[in-house]
């Protein structure tokens, strides 16, 4: 045969096979994703390093990689976490679908490595908030990005929100709430008065800057914002708590879509951080100016409670195994809820909430340790007062008397921020208290009689407009103007603004 014409056949044959294999390879990819066996699905918008490896080094990777792994938990085990974070760092570009290196990356990042910074003055934690976010922004940024459908990213991600910033276990968290505001009202706004539904249609140039940054910065969908806040909210997006729900949402809804791949452990994890961060997001969801520190302090979203309710009443219809556990959370939070209500002066709402209560659980005693406080035995007065003496226990006069200041004193700071069903709720309280007291006096021996009510709010009123010891001028004035009273005269002070400020801690209150 003419060699020329052999090296011809010899090149179609090569290109016949060659397209073959194409066509085959195409086949057992579909098979293999339809079986949820494939981990190697080619990376979109990769940087070059990442390319180059996934594709230049083959099956070596994984060699590599068990290599690096080995010897990452070494260091992990010594200690070492600043050369454990570069050695995981390289273990991603080599494989980016192998999840728990992304988990145990973002880990050491936010808790082992942060913590080895201190303060960089008095609150003052940058450092550490820095490998906080890093922590986040590697699981948000770039594991989801080459694992999309991986619910446990997207539960580590919500643990972050939930339990790094949202919680109050670690010496910073008031400096990370703090950031987080700050980072977020960029497109919420600083009153949270940005409708979310101007940023799924913008409609002026303001709410289109807010929905890049929304979307490139914090990597989120305007949609999915919008339908998490109407099914689980109202929510104030500038709360930690918010995108723990938020995550644990995207990653449901992701689990949705390939349900033949998701493990059912992975997502009722994901439904329990949704409800816990709802009742969360009950108990201090709502950001409310403090104006003896000149920051932040928080309160309840009381406009929650229905969609709470609803969070915990599906998840023990979809655990019918942890049903009782459920319920006593349930009916924890609904006793919390009317309390709540109560407190803040919504009377006719704690009332619905207490009949659906004693409807709910009407075996279950409303009170704690007193079996005989059963549904239809108690009033709403009464259940509200002995929640209150829950929390002062069995006190004489001079801490009964510091207690109801104290009611009094959150009751003025209501009304200053304009809050005056609770400021109403507080004085009604306190009332109560004062007259319960009272009656009690002469049947506990060694009890002094309490003053007036009406004295001591005075002197909680003289303590709070004093012109140098109480509330800043423009606070004073408010509560003055809400009272009906006349200033003392007022003397020339400098405000005290903090250099950061954010959210402080607030100081314990009946709730």
């Amino acid at each position: 045969m003419n060699p020329r014409l052999k090296k011809i056949l010899l090149g179609l044959l090569a290109a016949a096979l060659l397209s073959a294999a194409g066509v085959t390879q195409r086949s057992l990819n579909r098979d293999r994703a339809e079986l949820g066996l494939t981990r190697v699905e080619p990376l979109e918008n990769a940087p070059p390093v990442l390319a180059f490896t996934t594709v230049a080094l083959g099956g070596f990777r994984g060699l590599i990689s068990n290599a690096l792994w080995i010897r990452a938990n070494e260091l992990q085990e010594n200690d070492k976490f600043f050369e454990m974070s570069q050695l995981a760092g390289w273990i991603t570009k080599l494989e980016p679908h192998f999840v728990q290196v992304w988990l145990v990356q973002a880990w050491n990042m936010a808790y082992n490595i942060s913590v080895k910074f201190k303060e960089n003055g008095p609150g003052d934690y940058t450092d550490r908030w820095r490998w906080v976010q890093r922590g986040i922004e590697l699981l948000r940024d770039e594991g989801l990005k080459y694992n999309p459908n991986e619910l446990l990213i997207y539960r580590e991600l919500s643990w972050f929100f939930q339990h790094k910033i949202g919680a109050n276990l670690d010496d910073g968290h008031m400096f990370y709430k703090s950031q987080w505001i700050k980072e977020t009202s960029k497109v919420f706004g600083s009153t949270n008065g940005v409708g979310l539904d101007s940023l799924v249609n913008p409609t002026t140039q303001d709410l289109s800057n807010r929905v890049g940054i929304l979307r490139n910065e914090l990597k989120m969908d305007p949609q999915m914002v919008l339908e998490v806040d109407r099914q689980h909210g109202p929510l104030d997006w500038r709360m930690p708590e918010t995108y723990a729900i938020y995550w644990a949402y995207v990653g449901l809804t992701r689990a949705r879509q390939f349900p033949e791949r998701i493990k059912q452990d992975d997502i009722m994890t994901l439904r329990r951080v949704i409800y816990q961060c709802m009742q969360l997001s009950f108990q201090r969801g709502r950001l409310i100016p403090n104006y003896f520190e000149g920051a932040f302090e928080y309160g309840p979203n009381m406009e929650i409670i229905p969609n709470v309710s609803a969070a915990y009443e599906l998840q023990m219809a979809e655990q019918p195994d942890m049903r009782n556990n459920i319920a006593t959370g349930h009916r924890n939070f609904l006793r919390e809820a009317v309390y709540v209500l109560y407190l803040n002066g919504r009377e006719r709402d704690a009332a619905r909430w207490f009949k659906y209560l004693g409807e709910k659980y009407p075996e279950k005693p409303l009170l704690d340790g007193q079996m005989d406080s059963l549904p239809g035995r108690v009033t709403l007065d009464e259940f509200a007062y002995s929640k209150l003496q829950e929390l002062i226990g069995d006190m004489g006069q001079k801490d009964m008397k510091i207690v109801l200041e104290g009611l009094i004193t959150q009751s003025y700071l209501a009304l200053v921020t304009d809050q005056d069903e609770r400021a109403a709720g507080f004085i009604n309280l306190a009332r109560q208290a004062h007259t319960r007291y009272q009656a009690s006096v002469t049947s506990r021996k060694g009890q002094i009689d309490m003053p007036p009510f009406e004295d001591i709010q005075r002197e909680v009123l003289d303590r709070m407009l004093d012109p140098e010891t109480g509330l800043q001028d423009e606070a004073a004035a408010v509560l003055a103007s809400k009272l009906g009273v006349a200033l003392p005269p007022r003397v020339e002070r400098s405000p005290a603004a903090p250099d950061n400020p954010g959210p402080s801690e607030p100081a314990p209150a009946a709730k």
